[in-house]
């Protein structure tokens, strides 16, 4: 796993890289600053482009000072850096790298309280105004100078992170924040890089190592993790000779009325395909023709009108409920009765969670380590309103902790929150895979690991990763604008395949 870091952590990690191994603090700018320029010349060849470089007077000022130096080094010629002289304070290490700057004779401009910006018709703007310790909006001149810059519509690159952008934490609604069209970022992204506030501000960002002890860093044990490939290669179990279809479980999906059975084959599908040795679906009789033709691996117990189905809950291995079921007085007796009688994991998704949400008695009887695998608004439905993500992974923490279960709250970087106090954030995924039906093949793929033996952790961490990896395998090498959740269903063996090799 990756760490994340937030604010706080990251500056013990930089100060304990620098005493222990050891390095001074201006080297490690400098390496930095190396990181930044590798990444940068590498994607902004034309060294004929103009480039200002804007510098607070704190250490991201000085890894801009750095920067400018090193890009000049590499023959860009077309440089100004302008500093931001808004306060009387400059840390040692921008004093010394504006001195060695200064013997390189790029243009340089100091800009003061209350003066007026002057006309830049750069083609790329390097933004180093303010670093990662950001906590309180943008004011006063800073405020005026983002306003201004981000009127200029230029190409803007920043150096970590984007002036008054937060690392962590909440971000203000309507923050002044410089919009960077590229963030080349230090070590591991930043938390709030991954929760969708940062849409606004910030078109992608490349995280380049820069040398941070990671030793110490693991030692931080921080609350947030990304979850990387070489982290579900560890935990995918390959099959092995003289293995059956009984060794990979029997896994039940409840799911579908007469006019959303799509809901359940989806999920059924994804069932089969990522493994489980035998799928059954409880579907409505008018539902059974449809999920024959679909699939006919499938086997199906049959909903009869307000009738609740006979289900020997002995027999499963695992049960996830919710796609397409409905929300009438039938769905909650169903749910109901699934929740009381069955003891192992449920997951829990769709028209389920919201039965969850409008009946809290259920909360009593859902079992220890169940995945619930709400959207937004499902979340919301379940724990109440909220103004931002930050606020929804405070409040997974809080619930997962005190129901015993997984949260899977569902974004570009799904998050995982477990009730041991952990937020993974999925690294797979993509926009093509934004339509109707990608959560049904999550559920079918979360309950057929969980019916294969997998813990209900690696349940969630697998699952999320091979949904979204499936989908980066049919979208991004096929440049493929749209990727149909079927298509992801099928993928699932050969994606899961590719990271057993």
């Amino acid at each position: 796993m990756l760490p994340l870091l937030i604010a706080a952590q990251i500056r013990e990690a930089d100060a304990y890289t620098i005493a222990h191994e050891p390095i001074t603090s201006i080297d490690l700018m400098e390496r930095a600053s190396k990181a930044f320029v590798g990444w940068f010349v590498n994607h902004f060849p034309d060294k004929k482009k103009a480039i200002s470089v804007y510098c607070g007077t704190g250490n991201n000022g000085g890894d801009g000072l750095a920067i400018a130096r090193m890009l000049c080094d590499h023959d860009y010629k077309a440089l100004h850096i302008k500093i931001a002289r808004f306060s009387n304070k400059a840390t040692d290490d921008f004093n010394q790298n504006l001195k060695r700057v200064q013997e390189t004779g790029i243009t340089c401009t100091e800009i003061f309280p209350g003066d007026s910006f002057t006309a830049d018709d750069t083609a790329i703007i390097i933004d180093a105004l303010l670093g990662s310790g950001l906590n309180k909006p943008l004011d006063g001149d800073y405020k005026r100078l983002v306003n201004y810059i981000n009127g200029l519509h230029k190409t803007v690159v920043a150096v970590d992170v984007p002036t008054g952008f937060f690392t962590d934490g909440e971000m203000p609604k309507d923050a002044i924040v410089l919009k960077a069209d590229l963030v080349i970022t230090f070590q591991q992204p930043k938390i709030n890089f991954l929760l969708p506030e940062s849409a606004p501000y910030i078109n992608c960002w490349e995280a380049v190592n820069i040398g941070i002890n990671e030793k110490f860093v693991q030692s931080l044990n921080s609350a947030y993790q990304a979850v990387e490939e070489k982290d579900i290669r560890k935990l995918l179990k390959p099959r092995h000779h003289f293995s059956n279809k009984g060794t990979y479980g029997h896994a039940l999906i409840v799911a579908g009325q007469a006019e959303t059975m799509g809901a359940a084959l989806l999920s059924a599908s994804a069932c089969a395909y990522a493994g489980c040795g035998l799928t059954t679906v409880c579907v409505p009789q008018s539902g059974l023709t449809a999920l024959n033709s679909y699939m006919p691996e499938l086997m199906a117990i049959v909903r009869e009108g307000n009738e609740l189905p006979e289900i020997e809950y002995d027999n499963f291995s695992a049960i996830g409920i919710g796609p397409g079921l409905g929300k009438q007085a039938d769905t909650l007796a169903l749910l109901t009765d699934v929740l009381t009688n069955y003891k192992k994991p449920v997951v829990i998704d769709a028209d389920a969670l919201n039965l969850l949400a409008t009946n809290k008695e259920l909360w009593a009887s859902v079992p220890a380590n169940s995945i619930l695998t709400p959207h937004m608004k499902e979340f919301d439905r379940l724990f109440g309103d909220h103004d931002n993500w930050w606020q929804r992974i405070q409040t997974g923490l809080q619930k997962a902790k005190e129901h015993q279960l997984y949260i899977i709250l569902k974004n570009d970087y799904t998050i995982t929150i477990s009730p041991q106090g952990k937020v993974y954030f999925n690294t797979t995924s993509n926009a093509a895979m934004a339509t109707g039906g990608m959560g049904d093949i999550l559920t079918g793929v979360i309950t057929s690991l969980l019916a294969q033996k997998y813990t209900a952790e690696e349940a969630c961490l697998i699952g999320v990763f091979i949904h979204g990896k499936a989908g980066d395998e049919l979208a991004l090498p096929n440049r493929m604008n749209v990727v149909m959740p079927a298509q992801v269903a099928a993928r699932l063996p050969i994606s899961m395949a590719k990271l057993m090799a």
